[in-house]
């Protein structure tokens, strides 16, 4: 094998040879040079939702996960309610992280294969004055579903609810602009669609309802609040950050900028998802998702209806070709997934499609094709 595998998943993902270099440094925790590091990423981020007057930017060592829940304990107070709208495997980890810590959360459920209703969400909120807090996942990575962000927003607004967003597969692909979508904290991570490596979450919290947040969280390590008020005090992380992964988010932030930022790294997703789904299409496999709700960062595609196939058989196979797939999300159909996000363009989903095609023959499936 003459380079890494290509990742095919919603992350961790391909990186570039410059993020990885950049982790061939070690950094003091509390060394002046890396605090400056830390503060500079900490104005970028928020130059990507255009925050800077709106928003602080907490980052948080572990996963997206890790930052998901943090936001929920330090916006949510003990005796909050949040409601849930649930069209995937992560809108309910969200409700259930929010039951775990004690908080009352109610599911509203939608159906996998269709976008959270804005106005349904609307009727709840008029019918149920208790609920306080909103958390909505703006690209639900279970399907690739997008949800609509921009109309949630403007129901929690007007019904003077919190919003959560968690924006862990959408952030820095799809536009987000907090001067014109209002909400009460924002939650990434650095192995997504920046194209930096695992183990750092961060997360937006509007400044309004920043001071409200003292006390609300249960955890040491998970409190938000504490951590900006210490940040903004010392320059520090209150504990020991992941310090190679902080300087390698910093330079795939570099080459964010460098590329065009947001809109030039959604056009580059967009012809990735092009080229996987018209590719895919030309072997006879079918998108779980209609186009119009589809999101171009991860595709769900139903499972070939043929004997032979058997995920794990299929995914060996690619892996042996140098393509890392991701297993379906679904509990009701065999389905499995393909990213369309890191640090890759049209030529290498093409060679992926082509990997595809030479896997299915050695499979001795005749094509992708769901139905017998």
């Amino acid at each position: 094998m003459d380079r890494d595998r290509i990742l095919l998943t919603p992350g961790p993902l391909t990186t570039t040879l410059r993020t990885k270099l950049a982790m061939l440094k070690d950094w003091g925790s509390w060394d002046a040079d890396f605090n400056v590091v830390t503060a500079r990423l900490r104005a970028q981020l928020l130059d990507v939702v255009h925050g800077h007057e709106s928003h602080v930017l907490v980052p948080l060592q572990g996963s997206g996960t890790f930052s998901v829940e943090a936001a929920v304990a330090t916006l949510v107070p003990r005796n909050g309610h949040v409601l849930v709208p649930d069209n995937g495997a992560y809108c309910k980890r969200a409700a259930r992280l929010t039951q775990m810590m004690g908080r009352k959360a109610t599911v509203m459920p939608f159906a996998e294969d269709e976008p959270v209703s804005a106005a349904a969400v609307d009727e709840r909120l008029r019918a149920d004055p208790s609920v306080t807090h909103v958390v909505l996942v703006h690209c639900e990575t279970g399907t690739g579903v997008e949800n609509p962000l921009a109309e949630v927003a403007a129901v929690c607004e007007r019904h003077g609810k919190g919003l959560i967003v968690d924006a862990m597969s959408s952030f820095g692909a799809l536009p987000i602009d907090a001067r014109g979508i209002r909400f009460d904290a924002l939650v990434a991570a650095s192995g997504k669609c920046l194209e930096g490596v695992p183990g750092m979450g961060f997360v937006f919290i509007r400044k309004a309802v920043l001071d409200a947040c003292a006390g609300n969280s249960q955890s040491l390590a998970m409190d938000l609040h504490d951590q900006h008020v210490y940040m903004e005090k010392t320059g520090q992380w209150r504990f020991t950050p992941p310090t190679h992964v902080v300087v390698a988010l910093a330079e795939a932030v570099a080459q964010f900028v460098e590329e065009g930022g947001q809109p030039a790294r959604l056009a580059r997703y967009t012809d990735n998802y092009r080229t996987l789904v018209d590719g895919m299409a030309a072997l006879g496999f079918r998108p779980f998702l209609k186009p119009e709700i589809q999101a171009p960062i991860i595709v769900t595609f139903h499972a070939p209806a043929h004997a032979a196939y058997e995920f794990k058989r299929f995914y060996e196979a690619a892996k042996r070709r140098d393509f890392i797939l991701y297993p379906g999300k679904l509990t009701q159909l065999e389905t499995f997934r393909v990213g369309c996000i890191g640090a890759i363009g049209r030529n290498v989903m093409q060679q992926a499609v082509n990997a595809v095609a030479d896997t299915l023959r050695e499979m001795g499936i005749p094509n992708g094709n769901p139905t017998r």
